[in-house]
This record gives C-alpha cells, structure tokens and sequence, in this order.
C-alpha cells in the first residue's frame, strides 16, 4: 500500500507545478477560492499521434494550459518534440503503438515478452521525459491478460503512469493497472473519431456534459485542423464556464486511481 501511494505520489508531484486556473470568481478568502476551484467539474486533455508534422505539434504545443503530449515513437520529429514539450512545462507521454498497429515498437501478440520488454525501452528513448504511457491503436492487445499484466508491472517498475485509450470494449489494461496500483486512469470521450468540424464541436460539448454529470472527464483528440481550430477557439473559455483544466496527475489524484469506464460516451473503437 505504502508503495502504490509513493508511486502516485511521484507521478501527481511533478505535474503539479502548473497552477489550477482561476475561476473568475474573486472570493477575498484563498481558502474559499481553493475550495470553490476543487469543486469544479475536471477536464484532462491528451492529444495522440504527435511527432509526425512540425507544424501541427507546434499548434498543440502552443495550447493554452496544461495538454497532454502523446508522441509516437516512430516518428520524425519525436525526440525533439519530446525535449521541447517537457521544456514547456507539458506533460509527455510515449503513445506506444499495439496491434493491429505495426513497426518496430508495436507490441503484437506474436511476440515474446522479451521482445515486448525491448520494444517498450526503445521507445521510450525514443520519447526521453515521457512520465506515461497510452496504446495507440490495440485493439488486438489490450484485451489480453498476460501482455498487460507484463506491461504494466514494467512500468510501475520505472514509475510511469498509463491512460487506457479504451479502443476496444473488452480491454482489461486500465482494470490490470489498478488490480498492481499503477497510476491509472481511462479515456472518456474522443473528440475526432469524424473529424469534421460539427462531429468535433459536438463531441466537446458532450465532454463539458460528461464532466458536469460525472464531475471530471478525460479527453482524447489528434491533431487534426478541425479539432486543433475548436481547442484554441474553445479552451480559453472553459474558466468561465465552470470546468477545471488540469493535467494528468490532477486528474490521476482526482480520481483516486480508479480506472473508470465512459459514460454515455459513443464513439468508434480504434
């Protein structure tokens, strides 16, 4: 028990340096408009497939607040993104490709666990001061036992967070992840399964529901033109609207590392 409270402890810690925004509301009492803030309704943001288009990853990069990085290990600009989001203060995450993913760091059902072991080192140099991991794609690996038991055992080993991208509906990894107290948390909503425009909006305004309803939600986006223009147009916004922007470990300390299944929340398994 000690160990698995350490082990949030030292993933929530760092990630708190970036300041919970303010509400709007000046009460004239830091403890009050501490309080009213923790009793806002929470949004954590992560944006996938990063490291592939300068231009876009300097777009997510230039967001407003505390936007998770998820960054593929084999892809151009990955270490460099890598070193320039945890210089901005961003959260960092190798976003780790699974079957039916395919190249040289894909964990495939194939392979053996030292090889699986191999492919998750690499890519994490790949990604240096990543302090999480998510699945890109999986959803021929996140339902089998074994390979996450293996996986998330390594990274509880080397202190590292992992977010569930839930691309299937039969996944055990977050369930694993919290059965061996690993910091854990699952995805809520993807902004962009139809990236056009109104799919997009709509889908955000169903997280600002989701987040009311249940009082926090964890949101998935890529780095799409659509859903790049609505997060710079919306995210400002999200103050005076009574949601709470906070990053990932917040967001784990929240929700008391529990790996939460969506609510209400429809969208196409990857």
């Amino acid at each position: 028990m000690r160990r698995r409270w350490l082990l949030l402890l030292g993933v929530v810690a760092p990630l708190l340096g970036i300041g919970a925004p303010d509400t709007g509301a000046d009460t004239g009492n830091p403890a009050q408009h501490l309080a009213a803030v923790s009793q806002m309704p929470k949004l954590a943001l992560v944006i996938d497939d990063l490291g592939q288009n300068a231009s876009r990853d300097g777009r997510v990069l230039a967001l407003p607040g505390p936007v998770a990085m998820a960054i593929l290990p084999d892809t151009r600009y990955a270490t460099a993104l890598s070193q320039r989001a945890q210089a901005a203060g961003k959260t960092v995450m190798l976003h780790l490709p699974m079957a039916p993913a395919g190249g040289p760091y894909a964990w495939q059902p194939q392979l053996p666990p030292e090889e699986l072991t191999n492919r998750l080192e690499r890519a994490l140099k790949k990604v240096p001061h990543a302090s999480g991991v998510n699945n890109h794609m999986g959803s021929q690996m996140t339902d089998r036992q074994p390979p996450m038991v293996a996986l998330m055992s390594e990274l509880q080993r080397r202190h590292l967070f992992f977010l569930d991208s839930r691309t299937n509906a039969r996944t055990v990894a977050a369930a694993t992840a919290q059965r061996i107290g690993l910091a854990s948390l699952s995805r809520d909503i993807f902004l962009d399964d139809d990236p056009s425009p109104e799919a997009v909006a709509v889908q955000f305004r169903q997280a600002l529901q989701l987040a009311r309803k249940q009082g926090s939600v964890v949101i998935i986006g890529h780095p799409h033109q659509s859903t790049l223009a609505l997060l710079e147009r919306e995210l400002p916004k999200l103050r005076e609207q009574g949601i709470d922007w906070v990053d990932i470990g917040q967001m784990i300390a929240t929700r008391s590392n529990r790996a939460m299944l969506a609510h209400g929340a429809k969208g196409i398994y990857r």
